[in-house]
């Protein structure tokens, strides 16, 4: 438009973004957790420290689809594990992953 006021934007001082390489991080932390089972798991593992027998029993899933599944958290840092004698007990990595997994599942139980 002829004699229109040229569109200006406030500069916004003081916003800090984040590196590329934190963005990379949390895209693959998303896709971590974006399968429902793994997202099921989490929020189990946001009770407590579990066993990986204890975990199969109680999802019904077979110990080899839980280790994968559990490996993949692990690589994206999601859950820690610790071992004794035989058994490898998981649990979340800390309080964000639990607060993020809780944040999650409260913001869609709200658009039900």
């Amino acid at each position: 438009m002829k004699g229109a006021p040229a569109h200006t934007h406030p500069r916004r001082t003081g916003v800090k973004s984040p590196s590329d390489t934190a963005f990379v991080r949390a895209a693959a932390l998303f896709r971590a957790a974006g399968d429902p089972s793994r997202l099921k798991l989490l929020q189990r593992l946001s009770l407590g420290e579990w066993c990986v027998s204890e975990l199969a029993a109680e999802t019904g899933t077979q110990l080899s689809t839980l280790s994968q599944q559990l490996r993949l958290l692990h690589s994206e840092r999601l859950v820690q594990r610790r071992r004794e004698g035989k058994h490898v007990y998981y649990e979340l990595a800390d309080s964000h992953i639990e607060h993020l997994v809780q944040m999650v599942l409260d913001h869609v139980a709200e658009s039900e």
